[in-house]
């Protein structure tokens, strides 16, 4: 049994304040994380490794339309996340990249098959 009524409109107003209160701290608090582990060089590392794997920098086409839309599913949640670092730190998505370039660079110097 719900203890909802439909003419409380002033409970109503209260539960959408606790409720958007609530989102707002869930915002605050995933920013505030993503700007912890991208302070930090192993943090951007395993940020880059997990925007690799969600295949956020290749394209997801298949000839098999089931494995193209569990790429896309999977590249979606990659973009999220980079939406997330543009948005609460942008100056830190430049840093990763020059260090991943610089760390590719550095395996392909030592690769003598390269």
């Amino acid at each position: 049994m719900s203890n909802y009524d439909p003419l409380d409109i002033r409970g109503q107003e209260r539960s959408k304040a606790e409720r958007d209160q609530r989102e707002r701290l869930e915002r605050e608090n995933e920013a505030a994380d993503v700007k912890w582990l991208m302070n930090n060089k192993r943090g951007r590392r395993m940020v880059w490794r997990l925007l690799d794997r969600a295949g956020v920098f290749r394209s997801s086409f298949a000839t098999n339309s089931m494995t193209m839309a569990f790429s896309e599913g999977n590249r979606n949640y990659g973009l999220q996340l980079l939406g997330i670092i543009h948005a609460v730190c942008p100056e830190l998505y430049p840093v990763m990249l020059k260090e991943h370039t610089n760390e590719r660079t550095n395996d392909d110097a030592g690769d003598p098959n390269q």
